[in-house]
């Protein structure tokens, strides 16, 4: 039912809007309101006078009276809401006290099955106003003009009751209606009448040939160009005749236009020309026609963009093939630098890159950006066209561009493609340029780091079992790990020899950055320091047994020590100070706890016997800090120390008897039998 319709209004707008009402309609396109507006007029029709039917379409709140029966949109909505109001507030009759007239401002409108009513709608300041009018009262001119009763239309101009000449408010004069609906008899009529108006034009600057080329009404048009109509004349967009024909791909329009005279190279308010509309519509046969007419195939839009560029945007291989026949450059580029064959790599058109593979395109052109197709192409994780890339893209080219496409695969978690070039041998270590790195607030460089980040196990994992090194970026990925908690990301790191013991540049502390961001995740710091982090570094204070100053209050509201930033900190962070933040002190006792395992004698400062005499529970761990430390535990820390680090995190291939392992991993178990 809605086919007869013309929608040109813009969308509904309003100052005021209740989201729960609107969310009611939000996923329903445009034809399914009108379709829905209409409906409900119509059910309307058992309890109101026809000429009181003026129902507004808002999403703004309303109640219906209960008694309402409100029946559901023809083609409903594919995502409909869950749980919609018992009566959506869609319709809101208005009584008018007088009847609301159906004219030729109204120009959006439809007959009822029956032909007894005919419905029209029209939008102003964000309402839709439905009107719902007998046939019979119905302005007869109108009523000619929208059924295409040519004789009814005759009689009528016959009287001289109508001026022809007389526009709506949208410059509209009953020809351009014609045209629009396809009433090729009442054209004739209307043109015999008023030859003169075949090329006026609307507001919008559209001729009735070219409504009629929009409509694909190619009756009208061949009767419109054979009256003498101008196959060149444009809209308020200039778009001809011609380039509404190829946008609609209306063949048999095509090449009437041409027979009369349309210009192929005359573009749009953007530059493209018919060729761009025939190729974006991947119509061959319009491109034949268009280029016997001297279409211009290398013309470019505003954006640089040419015919052959537009069929590897859109996938058309039918059309690309034709145009590469008939010259096109196949290393066509846009404005931006991108060209045809980075395009078709970044929408995934396999068929298109193997085209411009076989016509030899060049795969190490990059955009201004500095990429390659290959970059984009794993971007967007098409495996597919990276694997025919590969082995035509220079790897110092890559180098040059200062980016990896391991980087851009590791960002997206492009596993497949991540895989696929670690399996072509990419350098794993492959650091971002200066240009690339600053681009991001951590610095990162490696595509480890973005896979750290992405918390992505799986990938982190081929990059580090290909030889990825864990400690090139300038924050250690170790650390980013930590702080987001994904032990089973540190364990990774861990065991392929992140450093334990890294720092944060922009935060200096005298101990290893990474227990900053566990203090509150004691299994994590336990698994660090069994890995060799300096446990020792813990207990260095500057103020020994002297009275600490006191601590400052941040001024933004959170502990920015537990964010990486770029500012640089001038004073050295004490551990006894990091233990004081508010949201660390309660876990100040199992930190000091777990710490004492790895430490020989120490001595505690003044701010630590602090927190452990604040809890009665953490008296033992004083004491347990108070020398003499028990000689099997100073066993261990030695034994330890002569290990180092690196064979601590792979002590399960040591030479040593079970027992013993976990006896230096901290397992807690008596040992006293073997002494």
């Amino acid at each position: 039912m809605m086919a007869a319709a013309r929608v040109s209004a813009p969308s509904l707008t309003t100052s005021s809007v209740d989201t729960e009402d609107y969310s009611v309609y939000a996923n329903m396109s445009e034809e399914q309101l009108l379709q829905l507006a209409i409906e409900r007029s119509l059910a309307d029709a058992d309890t109101q006078p026809i000429c009181s039917r003026t129902p507004r379409l808002t999403t703004q709140r309303s109640h219906l009276p209960q008694s309402q029966n409100v029946p559901p949109p023809a083609n409903p909505p594919a995502n409909p809401p869950a749980n919609p109001p018992a009566n959506p507030p869609l319709i809101l009759p208005a009584s008018q006290k007088q009847c609301p007239r159906i004219n030729q401002d109204t120009q959006n409108h439809i007959f009822t099955k029956d032909k007894k009513e005919v419905i029209a709608w029209t939008r102003h300041n964000g309402f839709l106003r439905v009107t719902v009018e007998s046939v019979n009262d119905l302005d007869p001119f109108l009523s000619a003009i929208w059924k295409g009763d040519a004789k009814a239309l005759s009689e009528l101009i016959q009287t001289k009751s109508r001026n022809l000449l007389k526009a709506n408010q949208e410059g509209w004069l009953p020809l351009h209606e014609c045209a629009y609906y396809g009433h090729v008899d009442c054209l004739k009529v209307l043109l015999n009448a008023e030859p003169e108006t075949i090329n006026r034009r609307t507001l919008k600057n559209q001729t009735p040939l070219l409504l009629a080329v929009s409509r694909r009404h190619s009756a009208c048009v061949c009767y419109l160009l054979e009256k003498g109509a101008d196959p060149n004349l444009a809209n308020h967009q200039w778009e001809t005749p011609l380039y509404k024909a190829c946008e609609r791909g209306t063949e048999e329009a095509v090449g009437l236009l041409i027979r009369f005279g349309a210009l192929t190279t005359k573009a749009s308010v953007q530059g493209a020309t018919p060729l761009h509309e025939a190729v974006a519509n991947k119509n061959v046969e319009i491109c034949k026609m268009l280029l016997q007419a001297r279409a211009n195939l290398m013309a470019k839009n505003i954006y640089g963009i040419d015919p052959l560029f537009t069929a590897a945007q859109c996938g058309a291989t039918e059309v690309l093939s034709f145009l590469i026949m008939k010259g096109a450059d196949v290393n066509s580029q846009a404005n931006d630098g991108a060209s045809a064959l980075f395009e078709a790599s970044k929408n995934g058109h396999s068929k298109v890159v193997e085209i411009l593979l076989s016509k030899r395109a060049n795969v190490n052109k990059s955009n201004k950006a500095g990429l390659l197709p290959i970059h984009v192409a794993a971007k967007n994780g098409h495996d597919g066209i990276v694997a025919m890339l590969i082995p035509r893209t220079s790897r110092a080219k890559i180098k040059h561009c200062g980016i990896s496409p391991l980087h851009m695969a590791a960002e997206r978690n492009r596993d497949d493609v991540l895989e696929r070039l670690i399996d072509a041998e990419f350098d794993v270590n492959s650091m971002l340029s200066e240009d690339w790195s600053k681009m991001y607030e951590d610095r990162r460089s490696t595509a480890l780091y973005f896979t750290v980040c992405n918390s992505n196990i799986d990938a982190a994992t081929m990059l580090l079992e290909a030889g990825a090194n864990p400690n090139l970026d300038t924050f250690n990925p170790l650390l980013v790990a930590v702080r987001k908690g994904c032990i089973e990301m540190v364990k990774l790191l861990v065991n392929y020899g992140a450093n334990v013991n890294s720092m944060l540049p922009t935060h200096p502390t005298n101990f290893p950055a990474a227990l900053i961001f566990c203090m509150n995740y004691l299994p994590m710091f336990k698994h660090l320091m069994d890995n060799g982090c300096d446990a020792l570094s813990c207990f260095k204070c500057d103020y020994g047994s002297n009275s600490h100053p006191p601590m400052k209050s941040s001024n933004d509201g959170r502990d920015r020590l537990y964010y990486i930033s770029n500012e640089i900190s001038e004073s050295c962070v004490q551990f006894c100070k990091m233990i004081s933040r508010p949201s660390v002190t309660s876990w100040a006792g199992p930190i000091i706890d777990i710490l004492l395992d790895y430490v020989g004698h120490v001595k505690l400062c003044s701010r630590l016997i602090e927190h452990l005499d604040s809890y009665s529970e953490w008296a033992p761990i004083k004491d347990k800090a108070v020398p003499p430390r028990p000689l099997m535990h100073l066993c261990r820390i030695k034994i330890r120390q002569q290990l180092g680090i690196q064979r601590l995190r792979q002590m399960n291939k040591l030479p040593l008897p079970g027992r013993l392992i976990k006896f230096l991993r901290h397992e807690r178990e008596s040992f006293t039998h073997i002494l």
